[in-house]
């Protein structure tokens, strides 16, 4: 047997629709489509195949609008804190004055280990390796290491070069290479400058 929601009339069905013709929030219009459509006698299943919505989410809208009214249509997930952060103020602190002292490229790879096993020490919980990581990160310290250079190169000949290709001609013939070879079930020719 078919369903219907009784719908407490803090608005008129004409207003409900007008809000949910107004609204700029998909989640604010998605939840005031369903209660218009409640108030207009509509079921839970016909509701449910319009909006997309199961119909134990229209109960909960419905129920929610019956209990506190139109502002609780809004979006509500702002209000939602979050898990407790695993570190205090303080501990953070510490945290980022040891790590940046220690920051060093030999050192990188074992210090989000190392800042995880202090800051379960500190907090007293168990703490995923991955977590130290995240914190390093969150205060602003990443590993940014220069580019290794090889031990034969010669940086007098590597700036000639980057002169030269900067005062070159990228139109000249005689800069394009080309390359043929079998590519994907057929013979390819490849040019590039």
């Amino acid at each position: 047997m078919p369903k219907y929601v009784h719908v407490v009339a803090h608005l008129t069905p004409d207003e409900l629709e007008q809000r949910y013709r107004k609204a700029d929030d998909p989640v604010e219009r998605s939840h005031l489509q369903i209660v218009w459509r409640l108030s207009r006698g509509k079921r839970v299943r016909e509701v449910a195949e319009v909006t997309g919505y199961c119909a134990n989410w229209i109960r909960i809208v419905a129920r929610r609008y019956n209990q506190h009214g139109p502002a609780v249509l809004a979006d509500q997930r702002q209000h939602n804190k979050g898990a407790p952060s695993l570190l205090t103020g303080e501990h953070q602190q510490q945290l980022q004055r040891v790590a940046s002292r220690k920051l060093q490229l030999m050192a990188a790879c074992g210090l989000a280990q190392r800042s995880e096993s202090r800051m379960g020490g500190r907090t007293g919980r168990t703490i995923h390796p991955q977590r130290g990581w995240e914190y390093l990160k969150r205060l602003g310290l990443s590993l940014q290491v220069s580019r290794p250079r090889h031990h034969k190169a010669d940086p007098a000949r590597q700036e000639l070069f980057k002169c030269e290709l900067e005062d070159a001609d990228p139109t000249d013939p005689a800069r394009l290479s080309s390359r043929k070879g079998w590519n994907s079930g057929r013979w390819m020719s490849i040019v590039w400058a």
